[in-house]
Protein backbone atom coordinates (compact mmCIF):
# COMPACT_ATOMS: atom_id res chain seq x y z
CA UNK A 1 0.00 0.00 0.00
CA UNK A 2 1.36 3.38 -0.90
CA UNK A 3 -0.01 5.65 1.78
CA UNK A 4 2.95 7.97 2.22
CA UNK A 5 3.65 10.77 4.65
CA UNK A 6 1.99 13.12 2.13
CA UNK A 7 -1.38 11.52 2.75
CA UNK A 8 -0.90 11.14 6.49
CA UNK A 9 0.33 14.69 6.98
CA UNK A 10 -2.40 16.11 4.76
CA UNK A 11 -5.13 14.37 6.77
CA UNK A 12 -3.52 15.46 10.05
CA UNK A 13 -3.18 19.08 8.86
CA UNK A 14 -6.74 19.18 7.53
CA UNK A 15 -8.02 17.86 10.85
CA UNK A 16 -5.97 20.53 12.63
CA UNK A 17 -7.57 23.24 10.45
CA UNK A 18 -11.02 21.75 11.09
CA UNK A 19 -10.41 21.70 14.84
CA UNK A 20 -8.69 25.05 15.31
CA UNK A 21 -10.17 27.00 12.39
CA UNK A 22 -13.78 27.10 13.48
CA UNK A 23 -13.65 30.72 14.63
CA UNK A 24 -10.69 32.14 12.70
CA UNK A 25 -8.21 31.13 9.98
CA UNK A 26 -5.34 28.84 10.98
CA UNK A 27 -1.79 29.73 10.01
CA UNK A 28 0.45 27.04 8.61
CA UNK A 29 3.03 28.08 11.22
CA UNK A 30 0.57 27.08 13.94
CA UNK A 31 -0.21 23.76 12.23
CA UNK A 32 3.51 23.14 11.79
CA UNK A 33 4.20 23.72 15.47
CA UNK A 34 1.24 21.74 16.78
CA UNK A 35 1.69 18.77 14.47
CA UNK A 36 5.49 18.82 14.10
CA UNK A 37 5.30 18.97 10.30
CA UNK A 38 7.76 21.02 8.26
CA UNK A 39 6.34 24.39 7.21
CA UNK A 40 7.69 24.06 3.66
CA UNK A 41 6.08 20.61 3.38
CA UNK A 42 2.76 22.02 4.59
CA UNK A 43 2.99 24.83 2.03
CA UNK A 44 3.32 22.26 -0.76
CA UNK A 45 0.42 20.18 0.55
CA UNK A 46 -1.85 23.19 1.09
CA UNK A 47 -1.18 24.45 -2.42
CA UNK A 48 -2.69 21.20 -3.72
CA UNK A 49 -5.51 21.22 -1.17
CA UNK A 50 -6.38 24.82 -2.06
CA UNK A 51 -6.45 24.12 -5.80
CA UNK A 52 -8.81 21.20 -5.11
CA UNK A 53 -11.13 23.46 -3.10
CA UNK A 54 -10.67 21.59 0.17
CA UNK A 55 -9.25 24.68 1.89
CA UNK A 56 -9.41 28.41 1.26
CA UNK A 57 -6.61 30.83 2.00
CA UNK A 58 -7.35 34.08 3.81
CA UNK A 59 -4.77 36.81 3.21
CA UNK A 60 -3.69 39.63 5.46
CA UNK A 61 -3.13 40.03 9.19
CA UNK A 62 -4.78 37.16 11.04
CA UNK A 63 -4.95 35.22 7.78
CA UNK A 64 -4.39 31.57 7.21
CA UNK A 65 -6.53 28.67 6.07
CA UNK A 66 -10.10 27.57 6.62
CA UNK A 67 -11.92 24.57 5.26
CA UNK A 68 -13.25 25.10 1.74
CA UNK A 69 -16.33 22.98 2.53
CA UNK A 70 -18.12 21.78 5.62
CA UNK A 71 -16.13 19.17 7.56
CA UNK A 72 -18.94 16.67 6.98
CA UNK A 73 -18.57 17.11 3.21
CA UNK A 74 -14.83 16.32 3.11
CA UNK A 75 -13.83 12.68 3.40
CA UNK A 76 -10.38 11.25 4.04
CA UNK A 77 -10.19 9.64 0.58
CA UNK A 78 -10.59 13.07 -1.06
CA UNK A 79 -7.70 14.49 0.93
CA UNK A 80 -5.43 11.56 0.12
CA UNK A 81 -6.38 11.62 -3.57
CA UNK A 82 -5.37 15.28 -3.82
CA UNK A 83 -1.87 14.84 -2.39
CA UNK A 84 -0.85 11.26 -3.20
CA UNK A 85 0.60 10.40 -6.58
CA UNK A 86 -0.86 6.91 -6.39
CA UNK A 87 -2.93 4.94 -3.92
CA UNK A 88 -2.88 1.34 -5.07
CA UNK A 89 -1.93 -2.02 -3.55
CA UNK A 90 -1.46 -3.73 -6.93
CA UNK A 91 1.90 -3.85 -8.68
CA UNK A 92 0.33 -2.89 -11.99
CA UNK A 93 -1.76 0.16 -11.04
CA UNK A 94 -4.88 -1.92 -11.69
CA UNK A 95 -3.96 -2.60 -15.33
CA UNK A 96 -3.85 -6.40 -14.86
CA UNK A 97 -0.43 -6.69 -16.50
CA UNK A 98 1.50 -7.56 -13.34
CA UNK A 99 3.28 -10.62 -14.67
CA UNK A 100 4.78 -10.18 -18.11
CA UNK A 101 1.60 -8.58 -19.43
CA UNK A 102 -0.76 -10.99 -17.66
CA UNK A 103 -2.66 -10.84 -14.40
CA UNK A 104 -0.66 -12.19 -11.44
CA UNK A 105 -2.11 -14.84 -9.14
CA UNK A 106 -2.89 -12.38 -6.36
CA UNK A 107 -4.13 -9.47 -8.47
CA UNK A 108 -7.76 -9.87 -7.34
CA UNK A 109 -6.70 -9.95 -3.68
CA UNK A 110 -4.90 -6.60 -3.97
CA UNK A 111 -7.62 -5.09 -6.12
CA UNK A 112 -10.24 -6.06 -3.50
CA UNK A 113 -8.02 -4.54 -0.79
CA UNK A 114 -7.97 -1.29 -2.79
CA UNK A 115 -11.77 -1.26 -2.94
CA UNK A 116 -12.11 -2.03 0.78
CA UNK A 117 -9.69 0.70 1.82
CA UNK A 118 -11.20 3.24 -0.57
CA UNK A 119 -14.70 2.41 0.71
CA UNK A 120 -13.57 2.86 4.30
CA UNK A 121 -11.77 6.17 3.64
CA UNK A 122 -14.73 7.46 1.61
CA UNK A 123 -16.93 6.76 4.62
CA UNK A 124 -14.82 8.76 7.09
CA UNK A 125 -15.38 12.52 7.01
CA UNK A 126 -13.38 15.23 8.73
CA UNK A 127 -16.48 15.75 10.87
CA UNK A 128 -16.29 12.11 12.00
CA UNK A 129 -12.66 12.62 13.02
CA UNK A 130 -13.54 15.91 14.76
CA UNK A 131 -16.32 14.20 16.68
CA UNK A 132 -13.95 11.41 17.76
CA UNK A 133 -11.30 13.88 18.95
CA UNK A 134 -13.82 16.04 20.79
CA UNK A 135 -15.44 12.99 22.43
CA UNK A 136 -11.99 11.93 23.60
CA UNK A 137 -11.51 15.38 25.15
CA UNK A 138 -8.70 16.47 22.88
CA UNK A 139 -7.74 19.96 23.95
CA UNK A 140 -6.19 22.69 21.91
CA UNK A 141 -2.69 21.86 23.12
CA UNK A 142 -2.63 18.17 22.23
CA UNK A 143 -1.20 17.19 18.85
CA UNK A 144 -3.46 15.02 16.72
CA UNK A 145 -2.20 11.65 15.49
CA UNK A 146 -4.62 9.97 13.06
CA UNK A 147 -2.39 6.93 12.61
CA UNK A 148 -1.58 5.37 16.01
CA UNK A 149 1.54 3.30 16.16
CA UNK A 150 0.84 -0.38 15.57
CA UNK A 151 1.63 -2.84 18.33
CA UNK A 152 3.79 -5.67 17.10
CA UNK A 153 4.48 -8.97 18.82
CA UNK A 154 8.07 -10.03 18.86
CA UNK A 155 8.75 -13.44 17.39
CA UNK A 156 11.59 -15.55 18.64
Amino acid sequence: MRLTTKGRFAVTAMLDVALYGQSSPVSLNAVSERQNISLSYLEQLFGKLRRAGLVESIRGPGGGYVLGQAAAAINVAQIIDVVEDRFDATQCNGKSNCREGARCLTHDLWENLNHTIRGYLNGVSLQDLLDQKQAAGVGRTIALNPMPAAKHKQTR
